[in-house]
């Protein structure tokens, strides 16, 4: 025995179906229903708009309720969060963990001016490596290991131009 969809034909008698006369309010609860499960995409056009033509046809409040039978009558129902939780909606995303070479390697870096330049290769070491772990595991920390490179770098320039300097001088006083 084939049943037609609720909202295809009348109620069948004796299903229970309230029987009492529908408001135009009640009707426009259902609409926003309907309307609601259109724009979900549970309802498809020819659908929504036959479903809205009964509605606003309906007599009794049976009628609306085998109209919208199908589809979520709300929001649905979420758990409550304890007192003094904030839901996980609202938490700041977890901060990646800092790369403890490039924070040594911006140690190192910062460490160049007061060390004469002598922190500066290691700033360099520490920085190279920091970075290949940084892309590798996604930490954080990726600017301080650029500014522990920069600094060292600096240095390690600095003194190449330094000592270039003193061997200049070192051979132009040997050979007057």
């Amino acid at each position: 025995m084939s049943y037609p969809t609720p909202w295809q034909g009348p109620p069948p008698a004796g299903s229970g179906a309230p029987s009492m006369l529908a408001s135009h309010a009640d009707r426009e609860r259902a609409v926003d229903v309907l309307r609601a499960g259109y724009g979900e995409g549970r309802l498809d056009h020819p659908e929504f708009e036959k479903r809205v033509a009964r509605a606003y046809s309906a007599r009794t409040v049976g009628e609306l309720s085998l109209l919208v039978a199908d589809l979520p009558q709300g929001p649905m129902a979420q758990p409550m969060t304890p007192p003094g939780q904030v839901p996980p909606t609202f938490l700041p995303p977890p901060q990646a963990r800092t790369n403890g070479k490039a924070l040594a390697s911006m140690v190192c870096g910062v460490l160049c001016v007061a060390t004469a330049g002598l922190t500066g290769l290691p700033a360099v070491i520490l920085g190279h490596m920091a970075q290949s772990e940084i892309r590798r595991t996604g930490e954080a920390g990726d600017g301080m290991a650029l500014t522990g490179l920069v600094l060292g770098w600096l240095s390690v320039a600095g003194w190449l131009v330094f000592l270039g300097l003193f061997g200049l001088l070192a051979v132009v006083a040997t050979s007057a």
